[in-house]
């Protein structure tokens, strides 16, 4: 049986905002995780927007560094976030890194009175999908041939909303 509300625990990652210095490891992190990643170039311009944000997931190592778990990138537009981009390094899925993420992502977006969280997701991405059902995202519609990746077929992004 499933509860609906668990006591909040202690979590194992900062959730930190991106700098310009973590550039080289979110580019390495990009491209693990995507075919088409982002662009340095993309991703750069993205710091510089007043209403986009990149959070950080990161792991604190014995000798005292830190290792680049995953990211998360989403924009605040008047009362709605757009989350653009969620991705965990391919070693490090299936620890809770994606969902820490998506929590720090509705948690600022509460916090600036957003009312809204909307996002794309490839059709055949079932453990994202099953993540944002998590949340209380629900699908609302189709985008026919949103992904586009060179060598592959053009695959349909499910769109889907939550309402706070």
């Amino acid at each position: 049986m499933r509860r609906m509300r668990e006591e909040p625990r202690e979590s194992p990652f900062l959730i930190r905002r991106m700098t310009r210095e973590d550039l080289p490891a979110v580019m390495e992190l990009e491209k693990a995780s995507f075919t088409n990643p982002w662009s340095y170039e993309l991703l750069q311009r993205e710091l510089g927007h007043d209403w986009s944000v990149i959070f950080l997931a990161e792991e604190s190592l014995p000798e005292g560094d830190r290792r680049l778990l995953g990211i998360s990138i989403f924009w605040i537009v008047h009362d709605e976030v757009h989350v653009l981009n969620v991705a965990t390094a391919p070693e490090h899925r299936r620890r809770g890194v994606g969902r820490q993420l998506m929590e720090a992502t509705l948690a600022e977006g509460r916090a600036r009175k957003c009312s809204l969280a909307t996002l794309e997701v490839r059709k055949s991405n079932e453990p994202a999908i099953h993540l944002y059902k998590s949340f209380g995202f629900r699908p609302v519609g189709v985008r026919p041939n949103y992904y586009v990746d060179a060598g592959q077929p053009p695959e349909d992004a499910i769109v889907m909303v939550l309402d706070f």
